[in-house]
């Protein structure tokens, strides 16, 4: 699988498809937007969910940018 930025503009479904260990990074703000962001907002883009949620975007971007790199990793075998 070749790296593909996450960005703002991507669906969270997006995200989680191409990157299934994004997922945790989502379920670890469920807290702090008060529901399932996944089950509320599996459709929406990364911004406008942290603009729905009160999340910081740049943040939750870093983290996912770690979480997609560590799904490249892990099925190229390769840093």
């Amino acid at each position: 699988m070749s790296f593909r930025p996450i960005s703002p503009d991507m669906t969270l479904l997006d995200a989680v498809h191409h990157y299934p260990n994004t997922e945790s990074v989502f379920r670890a703000k469920d807290k702090q937007a008060g529901e399932c962001i996944l089950c509320k907002a599996l459709f929406e883009t990364i911004e406008a969910m942290t603009i729905r949620y009160g999340l910081d975007l740049e943040e939750l971007i870093f983290d996912l940018e770690q979480a997609s790199r560590e799904n490249c990793t892990n099925q190229t075998g390769k840093k």
